[in-house]
C-alpha cells in the first residue's frame, strides 16, 4: 500500500506541475505612491498651482511665490521612471514651443533655456511656467525634481490673455511662430471649445514643417459651473495628426472631475504633480490635462533628440505603440525612447518602465491548458487501473474467481 500511496502521490505532484506550467500568466497591476485629494505630497503641504486667474479681478495680484519645496520625487516623475530614461536621453538639441500663459525666463531651474518675447515673458498666473519646469527644468538643484527633457530649450509662447483665459487668435499666430522658429515639438496648453479654420491650415503647416503637435485634449473644469459639460471634441486637439492627451490618476483612471471628450490619444500624470513657478524657488502642485500634455511634449522631445531622423509622425506612432495598455494608453517615456519598432510602427524589443501589462492572444495558452488536463486525467486513470489489478487479480485467483463474500469451495 506504501507503494501505492507513494504512485498516486506522484501522479498527483505531476498533474499539479503541468497544470501550472499550461496556465497563462497573470499581469501584475502598477503600484506607486499616491497624492493625497488635499495637496499633500510626503505629509508635506504645497499650494496648488491655478490654470486661470479670475478675469474679473484684473487687478487682483499674481499667483504669489510658493514658499514650501517639495522634499521628495513626486509619483508621475517616478510612474514616467526619469532616472532612467536621462540615462538614454535628455532631451538636448529640440526647442519646444509651449503655447501658454507664458513663462518666466529666469524662473529657478529654468535659467539660460528660455526664449520670450513681449508679454510670452510675463507669467501673472504662473501656470506656463509650472509646464516649462515639468517639460526643461533641471530641477533647481533638486535633479529628482527635473523636468522630462532637462537638456531641451523652450520657445515661450502665448496662448491667452494675461489672466489666463484661452483666445484662438493668440493660439493661431503662436502656432504660426513657433513653425517659423522651426520648433522640434509645439505643446499646445489651451484647448478651445470650437474648431478655426485658421487654426487647423496652421497646425497643418506646423506638421508639414516638422513639428510634433501635443495638445491637451479638454480644458480645466470650471469649478463654478453648475451644469455637467456634454462630451466634445476640443481643439486643436481633434486636429488630424495632433498628439491629444488627457490627464490621470495614480491608478490610470480620469479624475472625476475631468470634462468629457473623444480621440484621446495618450493619457499622462495629470494630479499631485510637482514643479515651480515663476518667482521665488519654491514649488507647486499641478494637475489637468495641460499638465499631461507637458509630459506627454517632454518625451516627444527626448525621441526627437534620440531617433533625430523619424518623422513626426513615426514619433506620434512611437509614442502611441510604447503606451502602457489601458483604456486610454498611459505614456511610458522610457519605453519610447528605447523599444525597437518593427516595421508596422509596432513595439518588438525592450521593456517598458515599471513592467506594464502587455496584452497579448492568450488562446495558445489556453489549448494547451486544455490538452495538460486531459493528459492528466487519462494518466491518471491509467494508473488507478494499474493500481487496481496489482491488487485485486491475486485475490481473486486465490478466490477461484469467485465474487468477493462467497462460500468456501464448492462441493460435488
Amino acid at each position: 500500500m506504501k507503494t501505492s500511496a507513494r504512485v498516486l502521490s506522484g501522479a498527483g505532484l505531476a498533474a499539479a506541475l503541468l497544470l501550472t506550467a499550461a496556465a497563462p500568466a497573470q499581469p501584475v497591476p502598477f503600484a506607486g505612491p499616491t497624492p493625497t485629494a488635499d495637496g499633500k505630497k510626503g505629509g508635506q503641504e504645497l499650494p496648488g498651482m491655478p490654470s486661470s486667474l479670475d478675469a474679473q479681478d484684473g487687478g487682483a495680484a499674481c499667483t504669489p511665490a510658493s514658499g514650501e519645496k517639495a522634499k521628495k520625487q513626486d509619483w508621475s516623475r517616478q510612474r514616467l521612471d526619469l532616472d532612467r530614461l536621462h540615462r538614454y536621453g535628455t532631451g538636448e538639441g529640440v526647442t519646444v514651443a509651449l503655447i501658454g500663459t507664458g513663462v518666466a525666463p529666469g524662473a529657478a531651474g529654468l535659467k539660460g533655456r528660455v526664449t520670450a518675447q513681449g508679454a510670452a515673458g510675463e507669467d501673472c498666473v504662473g501656470h506656463g511656467t509650472f509646464l516649462a519646469g515639468l517639460i526643461a527644468g533641471n530641477g533647481g538643484g533638486q535633479p529628482r525634481l527635473a523636468g522630462i527633457a532637462p537638456d531641451a530649450r523652450i520657445l515661450a509662447l502665448r496662448g491667452t490673455g494675461s489672466r489666463g483665459q484661452a483666445d484662438a487668435d493668440l493660439v493661431v499666430r503662436a502656432v504660426r511662430e513657433a513653425t517659423e522658429a522651426r520648433a522640434g515639438v509645439i505643446a499646445v496648453a489651451v484647448a478651445l471649445p470650437r474648431r478655426d479654420k485658421a487654426l487647423t491650415r496652421a497646425v497643418a503647416d506646423a506638421r508639414r514643417a516638422g513639428a510634433v503637435v501635443v495638445a491637451a485634449a479638454t480644458p480645466d473644469p470650471d469649478r463654478r459651473a453648475t451644469e455637467e459639460v456634454p462630451p466634445r471634441t476640443y481643439w486643436p486637439a481633434g486636429e488630424p495628426g495632433v498628439l491629444s492627451v488627457a490627464d490621470m490618476l495614480p491608478a490610470g483612471a480620469r479624475p472625476d472631475s475631468a470634462l468629457p471628450t473623444d480621440g484621446i490619444d495618450l493619457a499622462a500624470p495629470g494630479a499631485g504633480v510637482v514643479s515651480g513657478g515663476p518667482r521665488g524657488s519654491g514649488h507647486y502642485l499641478g494637475a489637468g490635462a495641460a499638465v499631461a500634455a507637458a509630459q506627454a511634449a517632454g518625451a516627444a522631445a527626448v525621441v526627437r533628440a534620440t531617433h533625430p531622423d523619424e518623422s513626426p509622425a513615426a514619433v506620434a506612432r512611437r509614442l502611441t505603440a510604447t503606451a502602457y495598455p489601458a483604456d486610454i494608453p498611459q505614456l511610458d517615456a522610457y519605453a519610447a525612447v528605447t523599444t525597437v519598432l518593427g516595421d508596422s510602427g509596432t513595439a518588438s524589443g525592450a521593456g517598458h518602465a515599471a513592467d506594464p501589462v502587455a496584452v497579448r492572444d492568450t488562446s495558445a495558452a489556453d489549448r494547451a491548458t486544455g490538452r495538460a488536463t486531459l493528459f492528466v486525467l487519462l494518466g491518471s486513470s491509467a494508473v488507478f487501473a494499474i493500481l487496481w489489478a496489482a491488487f485485486a487479480l491475486p485475490r481473486a485467483r486465490g478466490r477461484g474467481w469467485r465474487p468477493a463474500g462467497a462460500g468456501g469451495p464448492a462441493k460435488d
